[in-house]
């Protein structure tokens, strides 16, 4: 054995060791226990950042420790590989995004072998060769027969630097995720999935998730966003047809004084043709977002239509608005605005000059506006009825003159899927002039990308590649054109999850082998992909139930959202010129250097802040570690303690190692608390460290405990505990050890440790006999100086308390 810790060497050897054993091969058949752990899947971006490494070691930690523990584990490894960023660098670097993206793959998969990370590269995917995306265009073609996935003109969020449509989530402060470009509106087609006729379940399934953070599913129950209103229908005064607008607050029906309306809605298309002012100010509010949360914060502006709708149970004449915080997307693209009871219409209101009619008190206050719930006055036959009573009341007159009724609804949208850009999964339907839209049978599947293309930074090369887009009719053999949008890159991730376990599959998307490692057991990503991802896999997993490929109704039992890595305070990022380079941590100290700094520096949930000094503290550790371990097995081979007589110190030494044992098992498998497993760990290495006795018995202790610390450190740091096992046990394997059991006998402490307090303040320690009685405890306490002392001053005892094993509180008076 070397003197000084040889890293490079060490971390080479396991690593080749474990391929040519294939060491974390998964198998389906096994009598153990499954555990699928799987941490999500990189865009090959070209380099590995401290953001991968964090996650990725977390999911290995709880790999290794589940596959010592006897668990049946598989860990899977792939590339999130379609996406824009591709196009951008192809263009930039003057080549094509596939050869930009298998580079990519390649120099990323080095690194994360480097990390010695247990995993089955044997099931590696990439999302953007053919073999994986054929079959989520066989999905996408039995939904859309299925009518799940259907084709709509919609108003979008339009890129114009990226030249491609964002979802809403995609819009930050109205300007494009990546290129923050301002986002314009536009009208255009494109395909859609049906998430909505899933959004109840969704919505019941997060009580199931047990073991998912309270915050993902509040955010996934604000997203989906169920209430309960009303449809109300106001007759358009001398037109026929009526507006209808969807309301959670029927109770304020008889405070509405306007109505307003989207700049997409058919009213206002209608006046904006005679009213040249309100035609611009339509064209202004398209130029806007259409996301939420940009309506709800910019300034409220409006014109009004000219036209007037009837209130449909007090016949008052309403004025139509047309309005830039009205959204087309949502209900009907209409609102009944009571501005005494509602934030928004009050502050239209008040700009415009506009009726504010008060209906509801509150005991509280009556400032406007008033949002609370109350009791109606100047509500005619509704007065002194409070939300609930109000509420059906409204809904039961509207019903009766057949202008509204009680509705519920969500606040989830379809997902609009369609992206005019090239590098991504093409759609695979064909457009013929007899027949119309029709999918790609499964025979002629996959309809695949051409990968040699020329990027110019004008629209998809796709889009101008006569040889792409003729084709002919499936079904009528006539000639047609194929479709040239692709799929949002989220369609790809949205069910990656469930390939791993049938990885290899040639006849369907997966095979029976999914229902033996699905649901995941424990998933590990980042808090960002609370809605979106998250949202999406849980629907592709329901609808995967659905068309009979798997059984289970949710796809992660279990996830785990780890911090982002910090320096000086903010997320680490190439424009603030604060990132770390992983590559120069692993070559100049070892990836195990970097994996115990990465588990020890914070909590796995909490942000972690980078500091060298504690990279080189990890070093320092795992240094004193190897030599410990030189210095005992210089002396020559021994077996671990297990009998004879034991002196106080080696019994204190013994007791600490089987409580820590037991403490990093339930440190790593229930509480993820992988800092204080480590943080224990390093006491008992501190402790063992005073122990300098070389006598047989002292150092078959000694050969305990360091056998002991190899493996509970082994799922951290796993290539200095493969190398130190080595030495420490000749001729056997780590991975064949198995997780160590906490040895009962030696946990039973012989003396205690009592806290005294004085008059319920912590004044002293004492340590006794476990047997000790309690009247001996009672005259060793008041015996004590720190407690004498108070004696002599307030001269009697009034009452001792002994709480056993724990503390005893001398009260004095």
């Amino acid at each position: 054995m070397q003197q000084q810790y040889p890293f490079k060497d060490i971390e080479q050897q396991a690593q080749q060791d474990w391929e040519t054993k294939q060491s974390f091969a998964a198998s389906e058949t096994s009598d153990k226990p499954k555990y699928y752990c799987l941490s999500m899947f990189p865009y090959p971006s070209g380099r590995l950042h401290m953001g991968h490494v964090r996650n990725y070691t977390i999911g290995d930690v709880l790999s290794r420790f589940h596959k010592m523990k006897g668990f049946n584990v598989m860990q899977p490894m792939g590339w999130d590989a379609f996406g824009l960023p591709a196009e951008n660098a192809a263009i930039k670097n003057e080549t094509a995004p596939a050869k930009w993206t298998y580079d990519n793959i390649e120099h990323m998969k080095t690194q994360l072998k480097q990390l010695g990370l247990g995993v089955d590269w044997n099931r590696e995917i990439a999302t953007c060769k053919p073999e994986y995306y054929k079959w989520e265009q066989w999905l996408f073609t039995e939904l859309f027969k299925k009518g799940l996935i259907y084709k709509k003109t919609s108003t979008v969020n339009w890129d114009p630097v990226d030249g491609t449509v964002l979802a809403n989530e995609q819009v930050i402060d109205g300007r494009g995720w990546r290129s923050g470009a301002l986002v314009e509106k536009r009208d255009i087609p494109q395909y859609f999935m049906k998430i909505t006729a899933y959004a109840e379940e969704l919505l019941n399934d997060l009580d199931t998730l047990d073991g998912w953070p309270e915050q993902v599913k509040t955010m996934q129950r604000n997203w989906i966003g169920k209430s309960y209103g009303c449809e109300v229908e106001f007759p358009i005064v001398g037109q026929s047809g009526n507006l209808k607008v969807y309301t959670t607050r029927p109770d304020t029906l008889m405070g509405a004084t306007y109505v307003a309306v989207a700049a997409e809605h058919a009213l206002a298309t209608l006046a904006a043709q005679s009213n040249p002012e309100l035609a611009d100010f339509i064209a202004e509010c398209k130029r806007g977002s259409v996301a939420e949360a940009d309506v709800a914060t910019a300034e409220k502006k409006g014109k009004a239509t000219g036209i007037f709708v009837t209130h449909p149970l007090n016949g008052e004449q309403l004025p139509v608005w047309v309005a830039n915080y009205v959204l087309a997307s949502y209900g009907e693209g209409a609102v009944m605005a009571v501005p005494a009871h509602d934030e928004r219409d009050f502050e239209f209101a008040k700009k415009y000059s506009l009726p504010i009619k008060a209906v509801i008190k509150h005991t509280d206050s009556d400032v406007l506006p008033m949002t609370e719930h109350g009791v109606l006055f100047d509500s005619a036959e509704f007065n002194g009825l409070d939300f609930e009573r109000s509420s059906d009341a409204i809904s039961t007159a509207l019903t009766a003159k057949n202008l509204g009724k009680k509705r519920t609804q969500y606040r989830l949208r379809d997902w609009g899927v369609s992206r005019q850009r090239y590098w991504g999964c093409p759609i695979p339907i064909v457009h013929c002039t007899s027949c119309g839209e029709v999918p790609v049978p499964l025979e002629q599947l996959p309809v695949v990308l051409p990968e040699d293309v020329k990027m110019d930074g004008v629209g998809s090369p796709i889009k101008k590649d006569p040889s792409f887009y003729e084709t002919t009719c499936p079904t009528c053999n006539g000639k047609a054109t194929r479709e040239t949008d692709t799929l949002d890159t989220f369609f790809e991730s949205s069910w990656y999850f469930a390939r791993y376990a049938s990885f290899d599959s040639n006849k369907a998307m997966v095979d029976e082998r999914a229902n033996y490692w699905l649901p995941v057991d424990q998933y590990v990503g980042g808090i960002e992909h609370a809605i979106l991802h998250l949202l999406y896999a849980r629907f592709f997993n329901k609808l995967m139930r659905d068309v009979g490929l798997i059984k289970n109704d949710e796809p992660f039992t279990n996830l785990l959202t780890q911090g982002m890595v910090l320096k000086d305070g903010s997320k680490m990022s190439k424009s603030k010129g604060n990132t770390v380079d992983p590559q120069a941590l692993i070559d100049t100290y070892g990836a195990d250097t970097a994996r115990l700094f990465m588990m020890f520096a914070a909590p796995p949930e909490q942000s972690l802040e980078w500091a060298d000094s504690g990279v080189e503290g990890a070093n320092r550790f795992l240094r004193r570690l190897w030599k410990a371990v030189y210095d005992h097995v210089s002396l020559g081979e021994i077996a671990a303690y297990t009998a004879g007589e034991l002196s106080a110190e080696l019994k204190a030494i013994r007791l600490q190692l089987h409580l820590t044992i037991e403490k990093v098992a339930d440190d790593y498998g229930r509480r993820h608390s992988f800092n204080t497993a480590i943080s224990s760990v390093m006491e008992l290495m501190n402790a063992l460290a005073k122990i300098d006795a070389v006598d047989a018995i002292t150092r078959s202790v000694r050969q305990e405990v360091l056998q002991n610390v190899a493996l509970l450190l082994s799922p951290i740091v796993p290539h200095i505990c493969q190398a130190l096992w080595a030495e420490l046990k000749p001729n056997s394997h780590i991975l064949d050890a198995g997780w160590p059991v906490a040895d009962k006998a030696a946990m039973v402490q012989d003396s205690v440790e009592y806290v005294i307090q004085v008059n319920g303040k912590l004044r002293g320690s004492i340590t006794v006999a476990k047997t000790e009685p309690k009247e001996a405890l009672e005259k060793l306490a008041v015996a004590q100086p720190c407690v004498q002392k108070f004696i002599e001053e307030h001269m009697t005892v009034r009452k001792i308390i002994v709480v056993p094993s724990k503390l005893i509180n001398v009260v004095v008076g």
